[in-house]
């Protein structure tokens, strides 16, 4: 059985590397952020990260709960300075925010922690305003602790959204644990035992895991298949992750393009 101690140990392994990596990307957010980022919005779950906000843009913080409770669910960043939380919410459905009331939505590294991304993107663009802006930074799973674990499949996350994520659910947090120690994946037993421990304590593991190939197929699918309205402004690379803005539009204006239209807007 991994002791509390041990997991926080494990899980500062896994995220030492990912900060180290990412940090060193905040001018390419930045650039990006004040390029597109305009009016009032909300970001999604900063935690000690918040994107840095171009002048005259101003931002409301939501998470799934409190500091208090953000510091107890994450021991490992006691040393680092959370973000005040300035709306609770669920972050996939945003149920306590208008429709079409935000000029900008960013979520950076929280769609792989969503049950159901394709649900979740849909909430998104909900509550964008016409010509509003979602931004969203997801890590590459090769260059990450998710590394060994299988990719996300398009039919995966398809069934997700037509079934809901119950019937996947224990599954990702069985995957999400055996593939948690970087020596070697751990047994079916020990495996059990701490995905029953993430369950139990509301840890956000990673549900999902991409490259940003089979990311772009699923926001061509959403856009294509799913009728939802935003064309993509830019998907870059970038180090560890790939940044994607997308822009809400309403539904008559688009016609569905072939990934390898809008991968033109891939760099």
């Amino acid at each position: 059985m991994i002791h509390q101690s041990k997991m926080i140990k494990v899980v500062k392994s896994w995220l030492r590397p990912l900060y180290r990596r990412v940090r060193p990307l905040n001018p390419v957010r930045k650039a990006l952020a004040f390029q597109y980022l305009r009016g009032q919005g909300i970001e999604i779950g900063a935690l000690h990260f918040p994107l840095e906000m171009p002048r005259g843009a101003r931002v409301r913080y939501v998470d799934r709960t409190n500091v208090a409770d953000l510091r107890r669910q994450y021991p490992e960043l006691r040393a680092c300075r959370l973000v005040s939380v300035d709306m609770v919410d669920d972050g996939e459905t945003l149920a306590a925010t208008a429709d079409a009331s935000q000029d900008f939505v960013v979520a950076n590294h929280i769609i792989e922690h969503c049950q159901n991304p394709m649900a979740t993107l849909e909430n998104w663009l909900r509550v964008l305003r016409p010509g509003g802006v979602l931004f969203c930074a997801v890590p590459d799973k090769r260059y990450t602790f998710d590394k060994p674990r299988p990719l996300t499949t398009l039919e995966h996350l398809i069934r997700d959204y037509e079934d809901g994520p119950a019937w996947s659910w224990h599954g990702h947090f069985i995957e999400a644990a055996a593939f948690s120690s970087q020596d070697e994946p751990l047994s079916a037993e020990a495996s059990e035992i701490q995905a029953k421990k993430w369950e139990e304590g509301d840890y956000s593991i990673h549900f999902h895991v991409w490259t940003q190939i089979e990311f772009l197929q699923m926001l061509c699918f959403c856009r294509n298949e799913l009728s939802m309205p935003f064309d993509i402004e830019i998907f870059k690379k970038s180090g560890i992750e790939f940044i994607a803005v997308l822009r809400k539009h309403e539904k008559a204006e688009h016609e569905p393009e072939s990934s390898t239209r809008l991968a033109q807007n891939y760099q």
